[in-house]
């Protein structure tokens, strides 16, 4: 196995070289490629069209209209709902006839107000309108690491709760995605797991009109149905008295923060004073979705693929994938985020350089060919 800084290193310029192509990936692997462009100029252009009907995810979350000004741009008002409305025909045409889009935004506020701002539903309905997209469903995932927030109105006035949830809308131009939940299935819960081994529970009509048959529950599927709630089971009911151990418990139980001391790409950039991305994708979520929506061999597409976690995952999973960034330092550092091994080919104001030789059995573990051909540069 080879790592970055111990047995490999990287060097690149902080701007990519005047009259660079957005259409030449800034680095490859054997199942996808990296890209640095604004999402509709690298969308449009003839390689990329290549792809056409054959995407079957789009995975991606766009910069949200937020108030504050970000490095990495966002938009708000009018102005944020026509931008990301434009891109659903665009993306449509990267579908594959079942093909699936999925799309997280965050919440937006009226700006100087306690008020939230209905920006992200209208630009949604705008998305789907633009698109001739079907909603096939809204998830809800919560983030248990945001900070509280909009500080104004949770820190200072203490007149709003803590916004700690994003939007997820999964849409496709079918009503009938290619989509398996058995590929998704949850543990079931240990009192489940009691009820399939003794067989014992109260059926019949229950307060909500539903008739529970005496054999309903009785058959093991291997695990549970997951909601579109994400990761919610030990959340605590508002209608219980909260302890201080329920409260420590309760602060542990999500799995889709960003907050780890150890992570390759934040390690990586750490290592070379560069600019962490400020709103990674949690790599769970991808995950989840790659696995409910798609199928080894097919081909992901990320539009804002900011340090390209969702590249990551898909080449983990053995997914085919294109991310895009406009940024440049943020395209080229998710780089960190795959062994130097599996990089096949990079753009020539990259240098990737080899630090201290591998033995005989590192070198057969990385390369599938020899490295002079392997390590190469594209213009």
């Amino acid at each position: 196995m080879a790592d970055w800084g111990e047995h490999f290193e990287i060097g690149f310029p902080n701007k990519p070289r005047p009259g660079r192509r957005v259409s030449v990936p800034v680095y490859s692997t054997e199942l996808g490629s990296m890209y640095c462009g604004h999402s509709e100029k690298v969308l449009k252009s003839q390689p990329l069209k290549g792809f056409h009907g054959q995407v079957q995810l789009i995975f991606t979350s766009p910069p949200f209209p937020l108030n504050t000004k970000k490095r990495y741009g966002n938009l708000q008002g009018q102005e944020y709902i026509d931008w990301f409305a434009s891109f659903a025909p665009l993306f449509k045409k990267f579908l594959t006839d079942d093909g699936s889009i999925v799309i997280e935004i965050g919440n937006a506020w009226e700006p100087g107000r306690p008020v939230m701002s209905t920006v992200v539903l209208r630009a949604f309905l705008k998305f789907l309108e633009r698109g001739g997209l079907h909603l096939c469903q809204e998830f809800i995932w919560y983030n248990s690491a945001r900070l509280p927030s909009p500080v104004e109105w949770v820190n200072k006035e203490r007149i709003r709760v803590k916004d700690a949830f994003t939007r997820i809308w999964w849409m496709s131009p079918t009503d009938r995605p290619k989509a398996d939940n058995r590929k998704v299935l949850k543990e079931y819960s240990p009192s489940m797991k009691k009820l399939i081994e003794t067989g014992k529970y109260n059926s019949g009509l229950r307060p909500a009109e539903y008739n529970i048959g005496a054999e309903s529950f009785k058959t093991n599927n291997s695990g549970a149905i997951p909601p579109n709630v994400g990761d919610v089971d030990d959340l605590l009911s508002i209608d219980r008295t909260v302890t201080p151990r329920d409260f420590q418990d309760a602060t542990n139980f999500i799995k889709a923060a960003n907050t780890g001391s150890r992570d390759d790409y934040r390690e990586f950039c750490i290592n070379r004073g560069a600019t962490i991305h400020p709103a990674r994708m949690p790599r769970s979520l991808v995950e989840f979705f790659l696995k409910f929506l798609t199928d080894k061999g097919d081909f992901v597409l990320d539009p804002f693929g900011g340090s390209n976690t969702t590249g990551s995952a898909a080449e983990a999973m053995g997914r085919r994938w294109a991310s895009i960034e406009a940024e440049w330092e943020y395209a080229v550092n998710s780089i960190g985020r795959f062994d130097p091994g599996a990089v096949v080919k990079w753009d020539r104001d990259l240098s990737i350089f080899e630090l201290q030789p591998l033995g005989a059995e590192d070198q057969a573990s990385i390369f599938d060919v020899p490295p002079t051909v392997a390590f190469n540069g594209v213009s």
